[in-house]
């Protein structure tokens, strides 16, 4: 213990070089930190447009002003008023929220369409700035920091790790969580800033719950389609809805000093802004029906093999067998001045040895085809890809297929060639299949059953499970007549 008393003084006059001991606006206890607040703001102005090219924002900006009118109220009251917050809504389906250092927080439009009131809005969003209030990015870098004593910490606390360092470590907690604690502390924050606002901090509970029946049937998914679950990082991930220690924050937030008249959950309020929300991809990010992919936007539609699982990336269309052992993706390009498909195709694969090469003329656009006969492949070994480059409206089109076992590549290049003719402009009266699937609102009759709706429903699998989740019915709840309820349109 005495040992301990000595070294948080010789810490903090370490870190004075770079950032210093600071009061936490949070508890008031001191903190060895390793940047300012300047800095601290800084980071997240860097990373910002970062962000905003991963995800997009998302195109409403009546929505976009409601969710930052929210924010900027839980801002407020916060512990740290004086920073400029700044909320966006991604254009994403995941079901996430996360923050950067120094201010800027965003919701996805995936986590949004599973709340269900302004308060559970509140909850997520307060519960992200805790994370800000509390300087989290900054302790868990600083708690790294000093778990290595001696020539590590001096070195880092002096300026000799920058900024890059920081920032990868904030993009690790965006993605993993914070640690228990840390989320807990936001869950207790946001709890707080819930009751200064006059909502009830039961909220939070409310949202836990929600969103882990979300995770739990969305593990199931993912282990019935061989992949990785995309789940919510935050406190949600670290412990369940009768969690003691989290009815314990909820239930001190109840004690915080709050305006005499409860505020109403605005449970009405949100579901009738959130109407109209794209349920799955967005029409800026193209829609997938059957085995077909429309990009309204972008003018162009494709087929993909039959029964192959297509996946909308961010950046690219990703078509796999079932066994996830061949994949035919495609991308857009910018098109240099002046150069064709041969040649564009010819810079990007330089060095490659090709054959099987040559001109293509897919639906009226211009295009060249080759295989490459030993390029990196996915699954960490070489061999063999097909690759094509379509021009058309100005952007190269590049689609790249592959098999895990060189030997099947024989067999699986027609099928990728005959893929790769089936792009082409949208028809006229196929840009209403371009448009996505949108949240719409009816109101529960005694007869309105989850199954009935679910028949009418267009969303493909597990239609049942999916409208309970979305209206926090799972897994065997029934609505109640007079009930506003999300479906699907």
């Amino acid at each position: 213990m005495p040992q301990l008393r000595f070294m948080l003084p010789a810490l903090c006059l370490a870190a004075l070089a770079l950032g210093g001991c600071a009061t936490n606006p949070v508890t008031g206890g001191t903190d060895i930190v390793t940047m300012s607040e300047a800095q601290e703001i800084d980071i997240g102005r860097q990373m910002h447009p970062k962000v905003m090219q991963q995800y997009g924002r998302y195109d409403d900006e009546a929505l976009q002003a409601y969710v930052n009118g929210i924010g900027q109220k839980i801002a407020a009251v916060s512990h740290r008023p004086g920073l400029q917050y700044t909320f966006t809504i991604l254009d994403s389906d995941q079901v996430n929220a996360f923050a950067l250092p120094g201010g800027y927080v965003y919701i996805t439009r995936g986590i949004m369409a599973y709340l269900n009131s302004e308060a559970e809005l509140v909850a997520v969003l307060g519960h992200e700035v805790g994370h800000v209030t509390a300087r989290h990015a900054v302790r868990q870098q600083a708690g790294a920091t000093a778990t290595g004593v001696g020539a590590t910490v001096i070195g880092i606390l002096t300026g000799s790790g920058d900024l890059a360092t920081v920032a990868n470590m904030a993009g690790t907690a965006l993605v993993s969580g914070y640690g228990r604690d840390m989320e807990l502390e936001s869950d207790d924050l946001g709890a707080q800033y819930l009751a200064r606002l006059g909502y009830d901090p039961d909220a939070m509970i409310d949202v836990v719950r929600l969103l882990k029946n979300q995770e739990m049937f969305e593990v199931q998914l993912a282990r019935q389609e061989n992949r990785e679950p995309r789940v919510y990082h935050g406190v949600f991930a670290t412990h369940p809805d009768n969690d003691t220690r989290l009815k314990e924050v909820v239930a001190a937030a109840h004690k915080v000093d709050q305006d005499q008249s409860t505020r109403p959950d605005g449970r009405e309020v949100y579901l009738e802004k959130i109407t109209g929300l794209p349920v799955g991809p967005s029409r800026a990010q193209g829609v997938v029906r059957g085995s077909r992919f429309y990009h309204a936007d972008m003018g162009f539609t494709v087929a993909f093999p039959t029964g192959w699982q297509i996946q909308n990336l961010p950046n690219k269309v990703v078509a796999t067998t079932a066994q996830k052992d061949g994949f035919l993706e495609l991308m857009a390009m910018a098109v240099p001045p002046s150069v064709g498909p041969r040649e564009f195709l010819g810079r990007n694969l330089s060095g490659t040895p090709l054959s099987e090469s040559g001109p293509l003329q897919v639906n009226g656009l211009p295009g060249y085809t080759a295989l490459a006969r030993d390029v990196a492949l996915p699954w960490g070994n070489r061999g063999p890809a097909r690759f094509a480059v379509v021009y058309y409206n100005n952007l190269a089109y590049v689609f790249r297929g592959a098999t895990r076992l060189n030997s099947a590549m024989s067999s699986t290049d027609p099928l990728f060639l005959s893929s790769i003719k089936t792009f082409r402009r949208l028809k006229d009266n196929e840009f209403a299949l371009a448009e996505p699937d949108r949240l719409a609102l009816v109101k529960a009759t005694p007869q309105t059953r989850i199954e009935d709706l679910a028949r009418d429903s267009p969303i493909r699998q597990y239609p049942v499970e999916r409208l309970r989740l979305l209206n926090d019915l799972y897994p065997k709840g029934e609505p109640t007549p007079g009930q506003l309820l999300k479906v699907v349109d």
